[in-house]
């Protein structure tokens, strides 16, 4: 894989968006933070962070955004419960602008989704079923023939704190992982080739700090080339019952 010297940051002014953002300029990258509004963005991100405007929703104001980077670390999502179709519009919808944005390119992207997108039962996916449009996100990434690794991070902030990292996959565990090692993490799956075409999720406790991020990703099977979902993934979302916009964003990745 090309070096990566430029990394597209999404969502950067969010809680882990800045630990990605700081975590990226020390390892001696160029992160560049995607923001609506790049006055407020200037009052929580490190100074010196170049700043690109542009809005997720609107596909033709990120085409400047994503014009000169090597990466895409996305971060984004949704929490309006209040307005359940932010869901599809912001963690589903941003990812497929994003990809349209690009258009026939393909740099490496890191995507950030969440422990339980398997689970469609979880409370979490009531309402704008949260989960579902997530873990569509993920399969955009999959059939977009960028080189991706999906991270998907435990509860954050919450648990026995610590730097130690393990991962794992099926999405049966549950535990935490602090904003600022999962920035770290996200960070190292960009620079790091062992972690491609891997899906997995991470949590961190007490023990030795992680530092050897080639061993930690090699535990993690990569998917099947191709495949919808991850290599251990419950199969409980039929494509043929999925919504017509789904259907259609994928057989448009899917055609050569």
């Amino acid at each position: 894989m090309p070096a990566i010297e430029r990394g597209l940051v999404v969502g950067a002014t969010g809680r882990t968006g800045c630990h990605v953002v700081a975590a990226a300029a020390a390892r001696g990258l160029t992160p560049v933070a995607l923001a609506r509004d790049a006055a407020r963005a200037r009052k929580v991100l490190p100074a010196g962070t170049e700043i690109v405007t542009g809005d997720l929703t609107e596909p033709d104001t990120l085409v400047k955004a994503i014009a000169d980077v090597d990466a895409v670390v996305l971060v984004h999502g949704s929490d309006d419960d209040a307005r359940p179709e932010s869901f599809e519009r912001i963690d589903y919808g941003g990812v497929a602008n994003m990809l349209s944005a690009l258009g026939e390119r393909r740099p490496r992207i890191v995507l950030q989704t969440t422990i339980f997108v398997t689970r469609r039962d979880h409370y979490f996916n009531n309402g704008g079923h949260a989960l579902d449009w997530k873990r569509r996100s993920e399969r955009l990434v999959r059939l977009s023939g960028a080189p991706y690794t999906i991270v998907r991070p435990g509860w954050l902030d919450a648990g026995e704190g610590g730097a130690y990292l393990r991962i794992e996959q099926g999405d049966t565990g549950e535990a935490g992982i602090g904003r600022d090692i999962l920035g770290a993490l996200l960070v190292e799956a960009l620079l790091d080739d062992t972690a491609l075409g891997r899906t997995f999720e991470v949590f961190s406790g007490l023990g030795p700090a992680t530092t050897d991020f080639t061993a930690l990703f090699s535990r993690a099977e990569p998917d099947v080339p191709g495949a919808l979902d991850a290599v251990e993934d419950r199969p409980n979302m039929p494509l043929d019952d999925e919504p017509a916009r789904v259907r259609d964003d994928l057989a448009h990745l899917r055609t050569p």
